[in-house]
């Protein structure tokens, strides 16, 4: 991550591929600017040019690189982001022409997944997908030497470069580091799996999202758990649990993740795999929107993609419409009409919170009102019954306690017997 490190401005690119989708293309930009600005580079201009298929050697046309360079020259600039996964040859390739250091959209992000890492859980995550990430890049990194050294005098063009040299070790030992850190990461998700085991009577709900949706905001507004909230792209990167009350007298463990991002390469999700298991063990999914983007749809297709690669698409899901202040409240309408599984509320404001709960404890509980007549001498299920059910009535009779009451289905089997037909 050192390189980004000591440079200060940056020009973005992106190639569109097809005429209608260069909106979506234009807010990739959009998001890679702010991705930028959040890896601490001043972004001195966007360009997107309109092709068929990317150039095998530059990505980006030649002829356009260089009048995009040439429209910035006073500006300095001493990076070029693509918005899109370079090959190594590519970066090498522009590196030579115009002699400027080309990076691309995941080495950005990996550069804030690192700023961002404050646990040790994160920071391992962060390294497997650095090192990932590294690996087929080394003949880019070691490439001067065999410029430098050229082939050894006398070799009659047989001997290996320097370079050659160079990448077959520092292979060996990122290999060797990888599987250190995969281990390590291994013993993370056995004590994962052993605090899942440990809760699995409760009910796990997670929030999950496009970055920047207010899935920090709501989980604040939720559990006042003070998460740090940004308007930062991945401010949250390691989850947070809290233990949430609800009505209808079962507790839920809450979650707040990761945020989701277009194009997230495989390996990188692949790397948050203990972080992403909380998602994959809930037991509902609150799928935060930004009901105020106009590219929302596009948006939840994206969050729906990683869902799929990690397996949790299958998990029942409530989207949750947020920024209601922000809306259009006609759009809002259509949308909530059209989506039964859906709710508008605004987590800064707390607008319909107390809706979003209800429809939370729906989903998670199947609960019915019952008449229970508890003896006396059953004072241990009364108590029992004022632990996980919501009481309406209490009355004392001669032959024990008359309970109306709000019970969980799950939580029946307990009282069958004092049942009144």
């Amino acid at each position: 991550m050192g390189k980004i490190l000591d440079m200060n401005k940056a020009i973005l690119v992106g190639v569109c591929l097809h005429p209608d989708e260069y909106v979506k293309k234009r807010a990739s930009l959009e998001e890679l600017a702010r991705l930028a600005d959040t890896a601490g580079l001043e972004v001195v201009g966007k360009f997107i040019q309109k092709r068929q298929k990317p150039d095998k050697t530059f990505y980006i046309g030649k002829g356009f690189l260089a009048e995009a360079l040439a429209e910035e020259k006073d500006e300095n600039p001493d990076l070029i982001i693509f918005d899109n996964e370079l090959s190594p040859s590519q970066a090498r390739n522009i590196d030579r022409e115009f002699e400027i250091e080309a990076i691309d959209r995941t080495e950005v992000i990996l550069k804030i997944f690192h700023d961002h890492a404050r646990t040790k859980e994160a920071q391992l995550q962060v390294q497997l997908a650095g090192l990932q990430y590294q690996l087929p890049r080394l003949k880019r990194l070691w490439g001067h030497l065999d410029k430098e050294k050229g082939q050894a005098a006398g070799s009659g063009g047989t001997s290996r470069g320097m370079g050659e040299k160079q990448i077959e070790v520092d292979k060996r030992i990122i290999k060797t580091e990888i599987a250190k850190v995969k281990a390590e990461l291994k013993k993370v998700f056995s004590q994962k799996e052993t605090q899942s085991l440990q809760r699995e009577n409760i009910k796990k709900v997670c929030l999950v999202g496009y970055t920047n949706a207010g899935k920090s905001t709501l989980f604040n507004r939720l559990t006042n758990a003070g998460v740090l909230v940004e308007d930062k792209l991945f401010a949250t990167l390691s989850t947070t649990t809290r233990k949430l009350a609800l009505a209808k007298g079962r507790d839920m463990i809450l979650s707040d993740t990761v945020g989701f991002i277009s194009d997230l390469p495989h390996h990188l999700v692949a790397s948050f795999r203990a972080t992403l298991k909380d998602v994959i063990d809930a037991d509902l999914l609150l799928h935060v929107i930004d009901s105020a983007d106009e590219l929302f749809p596009y948006y939840i297709e994206e969050v729906q993609k990683v869902l799929t690669q990690i397996k949790a698409d299958d998990i029942p899901q409530l989207k949750v419409m947020n920024k209601a202040d922000l809306a259009d409240k006609n759009k809002m309408m259509f949308y909530l009409k059209a989506h039964a599984n859906s709710i508008l509320i605004s987590a800064k404001n707390g607008e319909n919170i107390e809706e979003l709960l209800k429809k939370v404890d729906d989903q998670l509980h199947s609960a019915n009102r019952h008449v229970l007549l508890i003896p006396h001498t059953e004072q241990k299920a009364v108590n029992r019954l004022h632990k996980i059910g919501q009481i309406e009535s209490t009355e004392y009779l001669d032959e024990g306690v008359k309970i109306t009451v709000i019970l969980n289905q799950e939580d029946l089997f307990e009282f069958e017997k004092y049942i009144q037909k």
